[in-house]
């Protein structure tokens, strides 16, 4: 899968949404609200997020807000320390926002999207909900 794969699944699945580039990532959202993504494509390392080494040419990161059931469902309550953030096509808690229900890939394989096609229509739901709550 290539970025531009996912980010014209990402739209296609919007309906009312959008999405921002900024710096080389890209950031999805539902409505009108620009305040917090629900999906990310981030490109490169920073100063609080260099865990996955992004800077590697070619690499990038999706990035997924799951509902606290489906990240325990996925994950458990695996150790943080013992995941290899740096791993390619592997499905596996966001090095930063992993408190937060955060679930990222880095360059997933078409198969491997597949099984995150259902995360990105939950993490998109969500966001719709709290978009109705205000």
């Amino acid at each position: 899968m290539t970025e531009d794969n996912i980010t014209q699944h990402i739209i296609d699945s919007l309906g009312g949404g959008h999405f921002e580039v900024a710096d080389d990532n890209t950031f999805f959202f539902q409505g009108a609200d620009n305040k917090f993504p629900f999906a990310t494509i981030v490109t490169k390392d920073s100063e609080s997020d260099s865990a996955s080494k992004l800077n590697r040419p070619g690499v990038f990161r999706l990035n997924l807000g799951v509902g606290k059931e489906t990240f325990r469902a996925l994950f458990g309550e695996q150790e943080q320390a013992s995941i290899d953030f740096a791993a390619l096509d592997r499905l596996m808690p966001h090095p930063v926002y992993a408190k937060m229900y955060w679930v990222s890939v880095i360059n997933p394989s078409d198969k491997t999207f597949e099984t995150v096609k259902p995360l990105i229509a939950e993490a998109l739901s969500l966001a719709a909900a709290r978009d109705k709550r205000k």
